[in-house]
């Protein structure tokens, strides 16, 4: 499965993680220095939910940003049964 929101096109993008050692200035030592530098991904926040696409439901991947903003129509909830008198 490819990393990528159905719905904005959202994909992985490349980061550095940095490590520094030493101690702070304002700390009384002589400054942090970098000492390793990794290349790593900030991966899309994916979750697979049921929308409506083109008028009919079907299941996409779709980022939480997408979710949260409202650009996922979930489709309508079938009603339950009303429970028969006594």
């Amino acid at each position: 499965m490819s990393k990528i929101c159905e719905i904005c096109g959202k994909v992985p993008q490349t980061g550095n993680r940095i490590v520094r050692h030493g101690l702070a200035k304002y700390k009384g030592g002589i400054g942090l220095h970098t000492t390793a530098v990794t290349r790593r991904r900030f991966l899309p926040n994916l979750h697979r939910v049921k929308a409506v696409v083109d008028g009919t439901p079907r299941t996409v991947w779709a980022c939480a940003a997408c979710i949260k903003s409202g650009r996922v129509v979930k489709p309508a909830r079938a009603k339950k049964p009303a429970a028969p008198e006594a």
